[in-house]
Order: C-alpha cells, then structure tokens, then sequence
C-alpha cells in the first residue's frame, strides 16, 4: 500500500476553557485540551489503575466560534482530526514541540450548558459541525402545532 493516512479520532473531557486568538483577516483559531483516560485493574495487585493523556486540540474559524461559545472545561466532547507536529522558540531561547489535533468534525456529547437546560437555562442541544464547510450547523426549528406544514417531503 503506497497510500498513507492521519486520522485520529478522540472522546473526552475538556480540560481547560476555549482559548481564541483572531486573525486581521476575519480568521480565528480556538486551542483547548482533551483528557481521555485509559482504565484497567492491575493482576498482580487487583487495584484498579486510570492513566490519563492529554491532547492539545485545534479548531478553526467559525467550528472555533462554535467550540467558543458552547464548550466549557469538564465538557464531554468526541473530535476528529488529523495530527500535525508544531516547533516553535520559546521565551527562554529555547526551541519547543508539540503535537496538535486539527478538527476536522466534531460533536458536543455533554455541555454543562445542557444541565442548565434542565434547570431552566436555555442552551442548544449538542451539535456536529463539518470544519471543512466552515458554516456553522443550524439550529433546529422549533416545533409548532404547524410543523407539519414546514416539512419538505
């Protein structure tokens, strides 16, 4: 196979609120942190070990809005991407490295904003967005007495 592939598929929780950074030309990017956890009970001893790696996430343009607005630490989020190795100098003169997730496509599994929803806040249910489209996803229509009128089939 002379083909190769970058895909990374992520679930967990988020460890630190959206950082935005905007662009002259109307770009943005948000960077926050994935914690997913690997559970497993060690034979020799019966207990019960978690070992958690953390990944650094990137999002773009308006899914980076999207991440922004709805998205809080401890949310639970599914991201796929592609990964991508970064170099960069650091205060101290020193050159530093770091390996990022580039969204792709992802999907809000658990928002704090949904608790608030059962509590009487008002907040959208989780949404999937297609980054390589840049459009942000619709919210669904409200459901009347009339919804039937409204559909297209």
């Amino acid at each position: 196979m002379s083909g190769t592939l970058n895909k990374v598929m992520l679930i967990g929780h988020l460890g630190d609120e959206v950082k935005m950074h905007y662009f002259e030309g109307g770009g943005s990017i948000g960077r926050f942190p994935i914690a997913t956890n690997e559970t497993y009970t060690n034979k020799s001893t019966g207990e019960r070990v978690t070992n958690t790696d953390w990944h650094n996430v990137v999002v773009r343009n308006k899914a980076a809005e999207i991440c922004e607005k709805y998205l809080s630490k401890g949310d639970k989020v599914y991201v796929e991407g592609r990964l991508k190795n970064r170099q960069w100098q650091g205060e101290d003169g020193n050159t530093r490295y770091s390996t990022e997730v580039h969204v792709q496509e992802f999907t809000f599994l658990s928002t704090k904003k949904e608790g608030m929803q059962n509590n009487g806040g008002s907040a959208p249910s989780p949404q999937k967005a297609d980054t390589e489209n840049r459009t942000p996803p619709k919210a669904p229509a409200p459901l009347s007495q009339d919804a039937d009128d409204d559909l297209p089939f």
